[in-house]
Order: C-alpha cells, then sequence, then structure tokens
C-alpha cells in the first residue's frame, strides 16, 4: 500500500474540502483574497502530490495561505521542511523578543568596578527570604511575569557582591547563584533556551566563585536539565556524573537531584533499567534531606516528586501504560494551587493515555491541560500538548481527532 500525507489529507477533511479538487480550488480562492493576487492558483494535481508519499514543500507564499486557511504551518502539515525554515509569524516577534533578552541579561553584564559601599550581612537573609516568594510565585503565575522581577534583584546582589568582603561576599555570591539559577529556569519554562543557557552558565560562574560543593554540583544538575529540553541524553549523562563525581561531598539534596536527572538522560537513550535504578537509589535519599538551603527544594516541595520523574521517563520511553497508571497516582496529591506543574502534569498524562490507546480519555484529561496553559502561557506546557497532538495523530479522522483539535484551539494547536 503507498503511503499517503495523512497530516494534510485529515486538515483538508477537518476544513471540510471532501475531494483533492475541492481542497484546490477553495486553496486557490483563500490565496487569491488573501494575497490579493488573482494569479494565485493551487491545481488538484499539486494538491493530490502533497497528500502523496514525497510531497516536497509548498513555496512560502503558498505556507502562508495554507496556515491561514488551515491553521497550521508546513512542519504540521507532513510536508518536508528545510532546515533554517522559520515561520513567518516568528519574525513579528523576534525584534521584542531580542530586546527583552538583551534588557534582561544586562543585568549580569553590568560594567564594574561600582563604588564601594557598606554591605550589611542582614541582605544575605533579606535575599534568601525573597527567594522563597519567588519560587511560591513561580508555581502559580508561570515565568512571564517574575524575569524581570528576579532578574532586577540579581543585578543588585551582583552590585553588592563588587563591594562586600570576606564572609558577606561569599554568603551573596552563594545566594546571588540561586537567583541566576531561577532566572534560568524562568527562561527555560518560558521556551527560550538560549537565555536559559546563558543564565545557567552565569549560575555555575557563580558558584564556582563561591567555593561552595553543593552550588557547583547544582549548577552542573542545572545545565543537565537543559541538556534534557535539548534532547540530548548523553550529554545530560556527562553533567550528571560530573556533579555525583565528588558524591562523598555532596549532600543528599544534590544528590537526588543529580540522580534523577541522570534518569532523565538515560530515558533519552532509551535506558529503563538505569531510569529505575536511578530513580530507586535517588528514593533511598529522599529522607536524609534535611539541609536548609534556600534553592533546589523541589524534591520536598513537589508531592510524588521522584515519581513524576519516573512517569515523565516512562512516557518519554513510550511506556504508556505504565506511565498512565504513575500520573493517575500523582495527580490525586498534587496541589490545585501549583497550577504549572499540575497542567505540565496534566498535559504529560494525556499523552500517556493517548499511547495506552485511550484517545478519549486523553482529550478529556486535555481540557484540564489547556485552561491551565491559557493562564500560565508555560511554553514547557505547550511543548507537552504539541506532543499529545503527535500521539494522537492515529485519530486525526475519527470524531475524538476533531474534539482534541477544538480542544487544543485556545492554545493555538489543532486546525
Amino acid at each position: 500500500m503507498s503511503q499517503r500525507n495523512d497530516a494534510l489529507r485529515a486538515a483538508r477533511l477537518r476544513a471540510g474540502w471532501r475531494s483533492v479538487d475541492q481542497a484546490a480550488k477553495s486553496l486557490s480562492e483563500h490565496g487569491q483574497r488573501f494575497l490579493q493576487d488573482r494569479h494565485f492558483e493551487v491545481s488538484p494535481r499539486t494538491w493530490r502530490r502533497w497528500e502523496g508519499e514525497r510531497p516536497g514543500r509548498p513555496p512560502e507564499e503558498t505556507a502562508i495561505v495554507l496556515h491561514d486557511s488551515l491553521g497550521r504551518w508546513p512542519e504540521d502539515l507532513g510536508f518536508t521542511v528545510p532546515a533554517g525554515w522559520i515561520r513567518p509569524e516568528a519574525h513579528q516577534g523576534e525584534d521584542v523578543t531580542r530586546r527583552q533578552f538583551v534588557s534582561v541579561t544586562a543585568a549580569a553584564l553590568v560594567p564594574g568596578p561600582l563604588s564601594p559601599q557598606h554591605i550589611d550581612p542582614a541582605l544575605i537573609d533579606y535575599f534568601e527570604q525573597q527567594l522563597e516568594g519567588h519560587y511560591r510565585a513561580d508555581m502559580y503565575l508561570g515565568p512571564h511575569d517574575l524575569i524581570g522581577t528576579v532578574s532586577a534583584q540579581y543585578q543588585l546582589i551582583d552590585k553588592l557582591v563588587r563591594s562586600a568582603k570576606d564572609e558577606v561576599r561569599r554568603g551573596l555570591l552563594r545566594v546571588g547563584a540561586a537567583y541566576a539559577a531561577l532566572v534560568g529556569w524562568l527562561y527555560q519554562d518560558a521556551g527560550d533556551l538560549g537565555a536559559a543557557a546563558f543564565w545557567r552558565g552565569v549560575t555555575q560562574e557563580i558558584a564556582v566563585r563561591s567555593r561552595d560543593a553543593q552550588l557547583i554540583g547544582y549548577s552542573l544538575v542545572n545545565q543537565a536539565h537543559v541538556r534534557t529540553d535539548l534532547s540530548d541524553g548523553y550529554g545530560v549523562i556527562d553533567l550528571c556524573e560530573a556533579a555525583l563525581d565528588v558524591s562523598d561531598r555532596l549532600l543528599p539534596k544534590i544528590r537526588v537531584m543529580a540522580m534523577q536527572q541522570q534518569a532523565h538522560g538515560a530515558s533519552l537513550t532509551g535506558d529503563r533499567t538505569t531510569v529505575d535504578r536511578l530513580i530507586d537509589a535517588a528514593g533511598g535519599l529522599l529522607a536524609r534531606v534535611d539541609d536548609d538551603l534556600p534553592w533546589g527544594n523541589a524534591c520536598r516541595r513537589t508531592p510524588g516528586y521522584l515519581e513524576v520523574q519516573r512517569a515523565t521517563c516512562y512516557g518519554r520511553l513510550g511506556l504508556g501504560r505504565e506511565a498512565d497508571s504513575l500520573w493517575a497516582q500523582v495527580l490525586d496529591v498534587v496541589p490545585l494551587t501549583a497550577r504549572r506543574d499540575r497542567g505540565v502534569y496534566l498535559a504529560r498524562y494525556a499523552t500517556s493515555a493517548a499511547a495506552a490507546r485511550e484517545p478519549d480519555h486523553a482529550v478529556e484529561i486535555a481540557r484540564k491541560a489547556v485552561e491551565i496553559a491559557v493562564e500560565t502561557r508555560s511554553a514547557r506546557m505547550l511543548r507537552e500538548l504539541v506532543t499529545l497532538e503527535r500521539a494522537m495523530s492515529p485519530w486525526h479522522d475519527a470524531p475524538v481527532g476533531r474534539e482534541l483539535a477544538e480542544v487544543l484551539a485556545p492554545v493555538g494547536k489543532g486546525s
């Protein structure tokens, strides 16, 4: 049986174009109105090729018309997309995004030296207390409303570090590393991995300057987290192994963080045995986490923390039923106030349900995830919903597939 471009065919049918001839005629008419070009035309022969085994790619002008008509870009419609192709919509916000990044990143690059001043040691406690509030706000709000606030506080800490001496300086370096790590995380959650990597690098620099073995280990795990989002399994493993090389000096919390992140690396390389071994080993340390450090406390703050990691790894490994069962347990204990985390978990749960061949259940779960995604604007959540959409592709032509498209419409997914 010859292969077809089912993604384009499904989009055509959802648009109500029952035949190739009708699709070509309707798209031609739409393009003539949209481009104000009466010569724009797509022939039935061209559309038939698009739905075939080798659809190639449409010209950029035609891609724009397809998007305006069907609500999807070529990569979502089964076309071959060349490396480096940038969606036209991306250019619109590119300058604004770049200006925002330059503005916030300037917080880490203020030239010095600055005028000396007396630094009261009480400022260290002040910034640590503020940090806990930022962590809570992140759970409720998501990244966008916090990036400017947290990076401005980092800039102030950096200014104070340049005047502080001895123990006060080292204390400010330690809290500064925690603030830089949080800015990196906020960018990562917002989907800007370039900015996230920059701030993770700032974290690592300050950690090294502080001579704090715990912070250095923490900074390596942060770097590994970015590599996880880049699907670089071996990069994740390398960084986590580097952190654990001095495990005899690391607090249980840092070892737990490194082990669970290394498990994500193992899942990216298809190694389930190592995933389970690492998460089980981390579980054996969890009860010993009792330090008073203000950063890296997700393992204590997040209900079912390690089972969240296991379920995520299982989903990545394609173990739909195992992941589905774990997510059901995890979501029973995650508080409703942890909106962003709950939304990410729901999206992963829905994908696991799809992998377990339960599409109706997946759509039911997706409704709840989309509601939270609209509120928080978390790019991580949107990526999870894209993964769900791919997992549901076998049901594109079925009523449940059309229902999913309607559910995803508020966040720009589906058609």
